[in-house]
């Protein structure tokens, strides 16, 4: 749910902006003279890092794409599987 905003209001709103990301996942979009900013949650953006790592290696990524291709019907449950 992306929410946009001006950086005036943002610093009047700021605790409010930063409960608005925690609690609903939001994207605050701040708008400034010298450009744009991006407020997220810590778990958002630790998840984005999370993502871009995982997706470098070649392996995962190939791993991911047949597990994709997999038919349901074909899949065991979670608590079948044997880590």
């Amino acid at each position: 749910m992306p929410y946009t905003t001006n950086i005036t209001n943002a610093r009047k709103n700021l605790y409010k902006l930063a409960d608005m990301a925690i609690d609903n996942g939001a994207e605050i979009n701040i708008n400034t003279k010298k450009g744009n900013v991006i407020l997220i949650s810590e778990d958002d953006y630790r998840g984005l890092l999370e993502t871009l790592y995982l997706s470098q290696d070649s392996n995962y990524k190939k791993t991911i794409t047949e597990g994709l291709k997999t038919k349901y019907s074909d899949t065991i449950a979670e608590d079948e599987v044997k880590w």
